[in-house]
């Protein structure tokens, strides 16, 4: 990652709001990673995971950004290096775009430093078999024991949050939630 006294990206480069795994796991080097907020969405755990963090028999549970009004969502925004434009694309639209449970937008994203970008960034389509609306109960139960290609679920949720909290955004409902998943892993062995 360029540091401050190196060139940063602007309003020209390509731009990803990262606001679960790419956040800890982008698959590339950024130019600029920067806090950002994307308003009218906010992060939920409301997709389940058949594959990367589950199965279809034990599914798992991902984030995605659900629409809201008057709701916003603290993530990163990730400047793609201009000559790593097109692979770098490639390869975030085969990881989230494998099946359509997820949409591509693009949006404008208020960076922490007052710019404002526009910024790919993947939501839920909630017409997918595998959105749905799970109480934190529900959530908690799912990713405590589900497991997929990638891992298991506790990985992606304990990652995300104490990646979002060095970053200095605070998200109560995942705290919560990882609160609930520890205990009840502890509950289970």
């Amino acid at each position: 990652m360029k540091s401050s006294t190196e060139p940063r990206g602007g309003a020209d480069c390509t731009w990803v709001f990262a606001y679960g795994s790419l956040i800890w796991d982008p698959g590339f080097d950024p130019q600029e990673q920067v806090v950002a907020r994307l308003d009218g969405w906010y992060r939920r755990f409301c997709l389940r995971s058949l594959r990367y963090r589950g199965t279809f028999d034990e599914p798992g549970l991902v984030l995605a950004l659900d629409a809201g009004e008057g709701s916003y969502c603290e993530g990163l925004a990730l400047a793609i290096p201009p000559a790593a434009e097109e692979p770098v694309m490639a390869s975030i639209r085969a990881r989230e775009l494998f099946n359509p449970a997820y949409r591509e937008i693009r949006a404008p994203l208020q960076l922490q430093d007052g710019r404002v970008v526009q910024a790919f960034t993947y939501v839920v389509n909630r017409d997918h078999a595998q959105y749905g609306d799970f109480t934190p109960a529900q959530q908690a139960e799912m990713i405590a024991t589900a497991a997929g290609e990638r891992g298991p679920n506790v990985d992606y949720l304990f990652n995300t949050a104490e990646h979002l909290s060095k970053q200095g955004i605070a998200d109560p409902m995942l705290d919560r939630l990882s609160a609930e998943v520890r205990t009840l892993q502890r509950e289970l062995t």
